[in-house]
């Protein structure tokens, strides 16, 4: 309670102001304007300081006053007096602890930042809008902040993405706050925006790839299917285990999982896997000679036999079947003239030194991330059945309920003419195909083949026609000799390419076959029509004999109920049934393409797709009307076309034409151009 004589000092003073105004009352504003400052101070009574001595802290100590006895006017206070601590307090925020009130002060700052500034942290606008939905839905609560400090979610994605290096990712790629140094609402909404920001670019690139496949080639197309970014923070934010969630967005195919454990078994040393020597056998001199063709005995297809490691009796001079297949297999792989006969040339090559192919990459922990990389392109819903080719190996696999259902070897498009990378589904078969040449086979091929040899096309089988609106097509009707063998199966895509039988069996037996303009030839293509169709059509019991019996001179489509996906693939390293790493050499330069870009400049950018040029091999050849003959209809051999075409009269005698190398269709979507 105050004391009394302080109460007595404000009665005292209070009774002096009421006589002042009180003799004024008439007018007290003009009474009080009339007094000067010094006469209202000489009016208003003063203490007695003889009885009151000063106020001492014990005289304003106590209980509070009531409200009657309250003073208003705040006293002037010494800046360290006690009254004034809380106000101090309060003017530096950065000195108060975060607690759990500071989640609602996060939510106000990310609330402005989204608005605002987001720009600033996650730079894809995509990302930026799925950000905004997925906080706007939440009313701005933190996803990775619990009472003001990172949860045990951020810690679990923190930790998974400072290890994505094992499904063959980069953490820097994904860089993450650590949220300790954040003490601020401001701040630790910025570090809660950064780790969304690297969630996000982490599950896009996980389920797409680092590399968009357009930068890697023209010859590669798939449908690339990003996570939503807002799916993304939502399916984080229910679930139990974060780690999983995340790892959820890499492939699920097993192939994956096994590069997957390769890779950490290298990273360990505990794998050391070497690329196959090129073995060299002993070579055996072959003599030179007379030209030595099938039928013909020799002393020299003796060592002919031997140095080409033929089969059956190797002392036998007999110029068999046997001795002309090698020869054609070895004349292939030398790239020289395929006759099948043993002459000057042949004998040359035979007797030199071998080409040595390019091999593996020399890191294989390089070769298996680009190849984990190219698996993030194919659809997660890879079908069932499905097929999958494996240019690099040559080989084709059908599945059916995850386990290999039937396996066989293909020859696959040649370097320059790459059997390409796509995801299609098979809709057919065709038994007793038409062959319809593409046109940039027609004009780089066979028109410059016509101008020495006007016969080369009646002598191969093929047929000129013209359109009416002067478009050329050169076609081959059904028939053994046909370059598409006896059946095709057709996936439409819009490279053109499909699989087929083919004449040229002897192709089958070298361990490298890139001898295609890009379709797949198939070893064994009734066994595959029967495994097809059995999985498709299982009531109708197809088999390679009721198949063969279809053979003939006309088209026949066996139309599939359900389609089968197809996927060519371009897999230089993986693992086979045995468990063992396969590695296969980068015959189309896949793998130096994409080391090169994961370990360059262009990584920045890597994931965005680059525009590439329309591929004009598909754009008809077209002639004047009337070239051939009249406004279309069949090749007219008359001297009109070649004096047009070539600038002249035919001339003679003609040079024979040998068709090139590998020469072969595919087919489009309309079955009208193919090629080989």
């Amino acid at each position: 309670m105050k004391s009394a004589r302080f109460n007595r000092l404000l009665a005292s003073t209070a009774l002096g102001l009421v006589l002042v105004l009180g003799s004024h009352a008439g007018n007290p504003q003009e009474a009080l304007a009339q007094q000067s400052e010094q006469q209202i101070e000489a009016a208003v009574p003063m203490p007695d300081t003889d009885l009151l001595p000063p106020l001492t802290a014990k005289d304003v100590a106590g209980t509070p006053s009531t409200p009657s006895t309250d003073i208003k006017a705040e006293p002037k206070q010494d800046a360290a007096a006690p009254a004034a601590e809380p106000a101090k307090a309060a003017a530096v925020p950065a000195a108060t602890p975060v607690s759990a009130t500071a989640d609602s002060a996060v939510a106000d700052q990310l609330r402005e930042t989204i608005s605002g500034k987001l720009d600033r942290i996650v730079s894809r606008k995509a990302d930026r809008e799925g950000v905004e939905a997925f906080y706007k839905a939440r009313d701005y609560k933190p996803l990775w902040l619990s009472d003001g400090a990172a949860d045990e979610r951020a810690k679990a994605a923190i930790a998974y993405l400072a290890q994505v290096d094992s499904v063959g990712l980069d953490p820097s790629d994904y860089p993450t706050p650590d949220f300790k140094s954040a003490v601020t609402a401001n701040a630790l909404a910025e570090d809660e925006l950064k780790l969304t920001a690297a969630v996000l670019t982490y599950a896009r690139q996980a389920q797409t790839g680092r590399i968009h496949f357009s930068r890697v080639g023209a010859d590669i197309e798939f449908k690339l299917v990003a996570p939503e970014p807002a799916e993304v923070l939502a399916k984080l934010a229910d679930a139990n285990d974060t780690s999983k969630a995340l790892d959820s967005y890499n492939p699920p195919q097993p192939e994956f999982a096994a590069l997957k454990a390769k890779l950490a078994e290298l990273r360990k040393g505990a794998l050391t896997p070497k690329a196959e020597e090129e073995k060299k056998p002993d070579l055996v001199h072959v003599g030179e000679g007379k030209i030595l063709r099938p039928g013909m005995k020799d002393a020299r297809v003796v060592a002919l036999r031997k140095r080409l490691n033929i089969a059956g009796d190797k002392d036998s001079p007999l110029y068999d079947d046997a001795v002309r297949d090698a020869v054609k297999t070895f004349q292939t792989e030398a790239d020289i003239d395929v006759d099948g006969n043993l002459g000057s040339n042949t004998v040359r090559s035979l007797n030199g030194e071998k080409k040595v192919a390019r091999g593996p990459s020399a890191n294989p922990i390089d070769t298996i991330i680009v190849n984990m990389e190219r698996w993030r392109w194919l659809p997660r819903d890879i079908g069932n059945p499905h097929v999958i080719v494996n240019v690099p190996d040559y080989s084709l696999t059908l599945y059916n309920n995850d386990k290999v259902y039937w396996h066989t070897k293909i020859v696959a498009g040649k370097p320059g003419k790459a059997t390409p990378m796509v995801s299609a589904e098979m809709k057919f078969i065709t038994v007793n195909p038409t062959w319809n040449v593409p046109p940039s086979i027609i004009e780089n091929e066979y028109l410059p083949a016509l101008q020495q040899d006007p016969d080369a096309l009646d002598r191969i089988g093929l047929k000129l026609t013209q359109d009416a609106d002067g478009t050329v097509h050169i076609s081959q009707p059904p028939g053994a000799g046909n370059a598409l063998g006896r059946i095709r199966f057709n996936f439409p895509n819009k490279f053109l390419v499909y699989q087929h039988d083919t004449p040229d069996k002897y192709l089958f037996a070298k361990d490298k076959r890139a001898y295609s303009h890009g379709c797949m030839r198939v070893q064994n293509p009734l066994t595959y029509g029967e495994k097809l169709l059995s999985l498709v059509l299982p009531s109708e019991h197809y088999t390679e004999a009721r198949l063969e019996k279809m053979f003939g001179g006309s088209e026949i489509n066996i139309n599939f109920p359900k389609n089968i996906w197809v996927h060519l693939t371009y897999q230089t390293a993986f693992v086979d049934e045995g468990g063992k790493l396969q590695l296969r050499e980068d015959v189309y330069g896949r793998d130096a393409r994409m080391i090169a870009i994961l370990k360059g400049s262009e990584r920045k950018v890597a994931d965005i797709a680059i525009e590439r040029r329309p591929d004009s091999s598909s754009k008809p050849v077209r002639m004047p009307v009337g070239t051939y003959g009249g406004g279309g209809g069949g090749y007219s051999n008359g001297d009109g076309f070649f004096g047009f075409l070539f600038g002249g009269p035919r001339q003679q005698p003609t040079p024979v034409y040998r068709p090139p190398r590998g020469l072969g269709p595919r087919v489009g979507n309309n079955g009208r151009y193919t090629y080989r």
